[in-house]
Order: C-alpha cells, then sequence, then structure tokens
C-alpha cells in the first residue's frame, strides 16, 4: 500500500509472513487511523484499490470533529468499541463532561487530561484485556469478523482513533485466524510504535513540566503509543485461559473451523 499523507498509522497486512511458505496477500486487509484528514488523493487510491468496506471503531464522541471521508463505492460500518470497561463506568459525571463535552474530539488534548486522572491511569492499565476479554468487545470483534467474512471481493479498511489499540487487537485476531505465529502478531502491533514515537516524547514531556511522574507518563505511552509489554501479557493470558488463540476465536468471538478456512483461502497466498 502506497503511504497515504492525510492518514496516520495506515498499513497493509499484505506481506506478512504465515508458517507454510505463506503470506497474506496484499491490498485487501488495510489498518489505519481515522480518515477525517485523508487528502483527496488518499481517497482515489484507496477507492482504486478497490476499499468497498470501512469498519470504524470508534465511539461517537470520538468522531466529533472527526468524521470520516468518504470512500466512493465503499461501504461505512460503525462498531463502536469501548476499551474503557468498568473503570470508565465507574467515573463521576463531572469527569464524564472533562472529557466528552469538546465539540471536536482532540487525542492529545484529552491524553495529557487523562495522565493525571486516576480513571484513565485505570483504563490505561486495564484496556488490552478490556477488549479481549470484555463480553460486549469479543461481540463487537465477532460482528467484525461477519463483515469480513461476508466482503468476498474488494478490500476491508478497519480503524479507530489512532489505528493503535482497538485496531491492533482487530489486527492481531486476523492474523491469528490466517494462522500467523505469534512473532509476527506482536511485531505488527509493535509497529505503531514507530509511529507515535516522536508524539509519546513531546507529550511526555508535557506531562513532566506540569509535574507528572513516571505513572502519570505511562498513561501517555499506553494511549499515545501501542504498550507491546501489557499486549504480550494480553496473549498469556488468552493462552491461559483457552488453551490457545485460535482456541479463542473458536470460543467468545464465535468462528467456525470453515470460517477459518475460509479466510484463510480468500486472504492467503
Amino acid at each position: 500500500m502506497q503511504v497515504l499523507k492525510g492518514v496516520v498509522n495506515a498499513r497493509d497486512l499484505g506481506g506478512l509472513p504465515v508458517p507454510g511458505n505463506l503470506r497474506v496477500k496484499e491490498g485487501l486487509l488495510l489498518r489505519a487511523a481515522h480518515l477525517a484528514d485523508a487528502t483527496d488523493a488518499d481517497i482515489r487510491y484507496l477507492s482504486g484499490l478497490p476499499v468497498v468496506k470501512v469498519i470504524d471503531f470508534r465511539r461517537d464522541e470520538e468522531k466529533k470533529g472527526k468524521e470520516n471521508k468518504a470512500i466512493p463505492g465503499a461501504e461505512y460500518i460503525s462498531l463502536p468499541v469501548d476499551a474503557s470497561g468498568n473503570a470508565a463506568d465507574q467515573a463521576i459525571e463531572q469527569e464524564k463532561r472533562k472529557f466528552t463535552r469538546h465539540k471536536k474530539f482532540d487525542i492529545r488534548k484529552i491524553i495529557v487530561m487523562a495522565a493525571f486522572n486516576e480513571k484513565a491511569r485505570k483504563v490505561a492499565a486495564s484496556m488490552y484485556p478490556t477488549l479481549v476479554f470484555d463480553h460486549e468487545c469479543q461481540a463487537r470483534f465477532s460482528a467484525f469478523f461477519r463483515e469480513i467474512l461476508a466482503t468476498e471481493k474488494g478490500a476491508v479498511l478497519y480503524h479507530c482513533t489512532q489505528g493503535k489499540d482497538r485496531t491492533g487487537i482487530a489486527s492481531a485476531l486476523i492474523l491469528a485466524a490466517l494462522g500467523a505465529s505469534r512473532e509476527t502478531i506482536v511485531a505488527d502491533f509493535d509497529a505503531t510504535n514507530r509511529v507515535y514515537e516522536a508524539d509519546v516524547r513531546k507529550y511526555s514531556r508535557r506531562v513532566r513540566f506540569w509535574g507528572g511522574k513516571e505513572e502519570e507518563v505511562n498513561v501517555v505511552k499506553s494511549f499515545m503509543g501501542a504498550n507491546t509489554e501489557n499486549f504480550v501479557k494480553t496473549l498469556e493470558q488468552v493462552d491461559l485461559q483457552y488453551g490457545s488463540m485460535e482456541a479463542y476465536l473458536k470460543g467468545p468471538i464465535g468462528l467456525t473451523d470453515a470460517d477459518i478456512q475460509a479466510l484463510r483461502q480468500r486472504y492467503l497466498e
């Protein structure tokens, strides 16, 4: 996939290796951040692939002032995934308004604010286990696979706000379904940190300027970058609870052997 000028953290799962001397086909499974800032050239390129389905994991408040630009010929699917879990549910109304009252959703400002918020620190620590083990998140990722399985031709582009956590978990599940090794799954997840490395440094300095210590800076690292160490621990929890990623996919995600075979026939070469 060519470099998109207005879409951050965009990449193709195509080319990633799968045991058996196989690899993921190029131009069919695309992951990214939101499409609100896509250039006209970006849209023309994506339309030409063609992208026939865009799956958006963002919640409504994340879309304020950041609505996706439309790709001609593509169907838009909203599958909001809440990675905050019970920690956010416990937040008082004043805290909720603080994070959602803005007319335009600015993830960077919100992350700096969140670094000093106790509930946000809990969310940062529990984000990946929530995405994988929370029943509502599992239902969303199950629906995500249903959308992919229903797309027999053309490319699927899936994204959240930054294209890292929810999108990263979705990518990990797809790669696991395709039979990719744990090494490949973790490497794809960690690639996000090269994209956001400068932002993590910048906003960590800002949090320290306002008196933040390592605990607060870790929130920036988790929300602005991808916490690969926590991701690996979450995969290990899956192994302990279900025995393997494939068993997890056949369990709460609801894939059948036929589904997995269909995915491999369609997306591997």
